[in-house]
């Protein structure tokens, strides 16, 4: 499916040192994008009250979504996972149809035997490493790789994907270093011990990362999110006016990075490489849990996600890629078919969202000022 088979693009990467750089839109401008229903391949739901919130901002535009395991308690067994899956089911819009790709959590505890009862499930289609207090609710992740060496033999033997947070939380590590140094201290040798494990490097953040990707051995692939693609570090410092003062609402984990590393994010999403896709790490948190002395880190996105991938795309003069980015990479990589339903965006802006709140509380969205693309229709696929 080519969605711009009639128009001629002009590539070009315009630098972006501010959050509300203007994108710069070849001529003749596109009026409406059509795509294959793309699928997000990393989104944290939550659960309970929060979760029956933001789920219908992901399930109006993705066919499928890898749900995160990571609640309290963690998801750590296929019982738990298959709980979670109806409950998220259960908590979807009438008649939205809409497959979440369920994971467990990678423990000192996670055994071989759990391993194999994943992958006969059906619907867990991974597991998560989360690195101990790397990012929200890790703190039952893993200390060190040597205590998994077996679950990571059998998940190699089963063709189970593992799905990393790439980052080294040691105290003495900058966290603006935390992914560069994981990659040398923990990923190239657990490349060497697993050769023929299925790795996904999550919302890669730097042009270490990127470059690692590129040139891995192996089945290694990488997810990057919409708002790496579009804001350098500057954003969680800098005003939408350019006036200094701290905005928390683009506090995430790995960190926005210098404007070098998002330029090369933006290189590796819009070049066509079949090991980066879509994951958009969209993570609801509330309100007064953002902005307060100790924030918690992540972006809630879903509710503008598509568009702000498109935004990217579009200042890349890379809006024929997107497709391959967000709904074919992805799924040939975890061996799903491709989705047969369509997404149709039309170069207008968003209608202001309302607020989204949950037990009382107002959920924190990623504010996004200046997008230009809004979903125009959704046609799922037949018998969907």
């Amino acid at each position: 499916m080519n969605p711009l088979a009639s128009q001629k693009s002009t590539r070009h990467q315009p630098a972006v040192n501010a959050p509300s750089t203007a994108p710069q839109i070849p001529e003749p401008a596109v009026q409406t994008l059509t795509l294959r229903q793309p699928d997000d391949w990393h989104l944290h739901l939550r659960d309970a009250a929060t979760m029956a919130a933001v789920l219908p901002y992901t399930a109006r535009v993705f066919a499928r979504a890898v749900v995160m395991p990571n609640l309290r308690p963690p998801i750590t067994t296929v019982d738990q996972a298959q709980a979670y899956r109806d409950r998220i089911l259960a908590a979807l819009p009438p008649g939205v149809a809409f497959e979440p790709l369920m994971t467990l959590y990678l423990t000192g505890a996670t055994t071989p035997a759990q391993i194999d009862a994943a992958r006969a499930s059906g619907f867990v289609h991974a597991v998560k490493l989360y690195p101990s207090r790397a990012t929200t609710n890790s703190d039952a992740g893993v200390r060190s790789l040597a205590e998994c060496r077996a679950v990571l033999a059998r998940m190699e033997r089963l063709d189970l994907p593992l799905l990393v947070h790439g980052e080294i939380a040691r105290a003495d590590v900058d966290v603006f270093d935390r992914e560069r140094l994981f990659l040398d201290e923990e990923l190239a040798p657990l490349q060497r011990d697993f050769p023929g494990l299925r790795i996904v490097l999550e919302h890669v953040t730097t042009r270490d990362a990127v470059q690692y990707v590129e040139e891995a051995p192996g089945r290694v692939a990488a997810t990057i999110t919409a708002h790496h693609l579009l804001y350098n570090r500057n954003a969680m410092f800098l005003g939408a006016d350019g006036a200094a003062g701290m905005r928390p609402h683009f506090y995430c984990l790995p960190v926005l990075k210098r404007e070098g590393h998002r330029a090369a994010l933006v290189a590796a999403a819009t070049g066509g490489n079949q090991r980066f896709f879509l994951g958009t790490d969209s993570a609801p948190h509330p309100r007064a849990e953002k902005e307060s002395a100790c924030g918690c880190a992540g972006c809630f996105t879903a509710p503008l996600a598509l568009e702000m991938y498109a935004q990217a795309f579009e200042r890349a003069g890379a809006l024929d890629r997107l497709e391959g980015f967000a709904s074919n990479h992805g799924a040939d990589f975890y061996g799903l078919p491709r989705n047969s339903g369509t997404i149709t965006l039309r170069r207008q802006a968003p209608a202001p969202l309302p607020p989204i709140t949950a037990l009382g509380q107002e959920i924190a969205v990623l504010p996004v000022h200046d997008a230009a693309w809004s979903v125009d229709a959704v046609t799922p696929a037949a018998g969907a």
